[in-house]
């Protein structure tokens, strides 16, 4: 049996368009001779759709959608994930269903068992765990189908279960010589290279061929990097699809070797692998949200070039504005390295000088104000006046604004609130400062395009005079490695003394960590990289003595 893996970006709700990528999918499919074609968990909805399932017309809209294509499609078998309701009476309202339909009759569906609800994920919020699937017979093959999660439960994988049981597992004892897992598994770094040891191994394991068909794209914070993959019973490779990029790839059953064609490249390593999502994430989000273009405040700094620099890949130097703010205390390295950058990047590039409005602000704000005496509140002002430029510029030109700042920084509230937080997205706010550091080395590989000056130079937010990061912050080698032993891997102070930290710096990294939850929760949505991220996947709460 020939087997179409189709990965498409989907937009969360916009059932007509979901609807011409499945039908053209699956066209594709049929010109290449498939007997079957497999789309992604909820592949029909978008995902995750979130409190969209709340709503009547949206779970009525997603099954006339669902009704449609198995009018529309002919000619070929198509698995494909949507919502279903639950007729029982009991417990949640909704399924999370896949369903197999041929020439317009339903052949097989199956109900997502095992609902995930660590992390981003929130499923036994809206869906009724499914009972127990059965394998079913098509063309040949007895096919054990699962969504996403019930793939995920293996005891020769997963030490500690938090499942009680294994779908895959009673899916094999009941007879399937095939299993097909769709899935809207998301990004972070790592999580590829655990996928595909996890599917390899299943396949190894039992004997059968394992194949996996994941979503694409960015969905608010969330990304999905694609890379939908086949693995012969013998767990060896037999197709992989792009990463962060639709792509439809066949599986032969019957073939003693993959063709080459169904192997496709993708990113060579961690830094261009990120790289290749914060730029997918970018444009998603501009894009699904309406946008074409963005501006970004330029600094002078690495933050905000780096984040210029993703914009353009994302969008195209036309649809990227620069801001250049100076003030008193900008030096003129950064008054020639912005012009560079944007020069380099072939963007649009305004110079907007503040430092007459930070002195007509604080004559009239107060006499307790002065120039002369630049605290932090004097500091704040000058980036609060930056942000009401650049949302100045947003409403003008319908223009959504990126905001520039690091996890290193979100992390610490070294940033301010309506004033270098503000945007409408967050591109870089969950890549530590020593990442940034690395992607914009990875980006200059070929031809310089952020100035060498702009990497080099000590990181400082130039708000008062002589200032630099390492003021008030510790060396960001030492600041990233407490940051993701305190926030991703959940470690508290003693741990971190035990791995060689001094004490009285991790208390005070984590001192900041914890009284700045409430700047956090107020920033722009940003896109999540790493295992956890800021924003609804890690929920804290802003009042809390602990």
């Amino acid at each position: 049996m020939r087997i179409a893996l189709a990965q498409f970006n989907p937009i969360i709700g916009d059932f007509n368009r979901n609807f011409a990528k499945i039908q053209h999918f699956a066209a594709k499919a049929i010109e290449l001779s498939c007997d079957l074609v497999v789309f992604s968990e909820l592949a029909i909805t978008g995902y995750p759709p979130r409190d969209l399932l709340e709503r009547n017309d949206f779970v009525a809209a997603n099954l006339a959608c669902l009704q449609q294509l198995m009018t529309a499609v002919r000619g070929i078998g198509v698995i494909c994930g949507f919502v279903e309701k639950n007729s029982t009476g009991k417990g949640k309202n909704l399924y999370n269903a896949a369903v197999l339909f041929e020439d317009g009759q339903i052949h097989h569906k199956v109900y997502k068992r095992l609902l995930p609800t660590y992390d981003i994920f929130d499923e036994r919020r809206y869906f009724e765990p499914g009972p127990e699937s059965t394998v079913y017979t098509y063309k040949g093959h007895c096919i054990g189908l699962t969504i996403c999660e019930d793939a995920w439960n293996d005891e020769d994988i997963f030490k500690e279960r938090i499942y009680p049981v294994d779908p895959v597992a009673r899916l094999i004892r009941s007879g399937a010589d095939l299993v097909i897992n769709i899935a809207a598994s998301p990004y972070y770094l790592g999580h590829q290279q655990f996928r595909f040891n996890m599917f390899k191994s299943l396949a190894a394991k039992y004997n059968v061929p394992f194949l996996y068909a994941n979503q694409v794209g960015g969905n608010d914070s969330v990304l999905f990097d694609g890379m939908s993959t086949a693995f012969n019973k013998n767990g060896k490779l037999a197709a992989r699809a792009r990463d962060f990029a639709e792509d439809l790839v066949v599986f032969d059953s019957q073939a003693s070797k993959p063709s080459p064609d169904n192997l496709r490249p993708v990113a060579g390593s961690d830094t261009e692998s990120l790289l290749r999502a914060l730029v997918m994430g970018t444009r998603d989000y501009v894009t699904k949200c309406g946008f074409s273009k963005v501006v970004v405040g330029l600094s002078g700094g690495i933050d905000s070039a780096l984040t210029a620099a993703i914009a353009v890949m994302a969008l195209g130097q036309a649809n990227v504005a620069a801001a250049f703010m100076p003030s008193l205390y900008t030096s003129q390295e950064n008054y020639a390295d912005t012009a560079k950058l944007s020069e380099n990047l072939g963007i649009e590039y305004l110079k907007i000088p503040i430092d007459s409005m930070f002195k007509e602000f604080l004559r009239f704000i107060s006499p307790d104000f002065k120039q002369s005496d630049v605290g932090i509140t004097e500091q704040n002002i000058q980036a609060r006046i930056r942000g009401i430029i650049l949302m100045a510029l947003s409403n003008k030109h319908r223009s959504l604004v990126l905001s520039t700042g690091n996890k290193s920084e979100l992390a610490v509230g070294y940033c301010t609130l309506y004033g270098d937080m503000t945007g409408g997205l967050a591109v870089i706010s969950d890549v530590p400062k020593t990442t940034v550091y690395d992607l914009a080395r990875y980006i200059n590989q070929e031809k310089e395009c952020i100035p060498q000056r702009i990497i080099d130079k000590a990181p400082s937010a130039e708000l008062k005079p002589d200032q630099t990061d390492q003021d008030d912050l510790p060396p960001y080698e030492i600041l990233d490695a407490i940051l993701k032993g305190y926030i991703e891997d959940l470690k508290g102070v003693h741990e971190l003394v035990e791995m060689g930290f001094k004490q009285s710096t991790v208390e005070e990294v984590i001192l900041k960590v914890d009284r700045n939850e409430h700047k956090r929760h107020q920033a722009a949505p940003g896109l999540k990289v790493t295992s956890k991220a800021f924003g609804y996947g890690r929920r804290y709460p802003l009042a809390r003595r602990y």
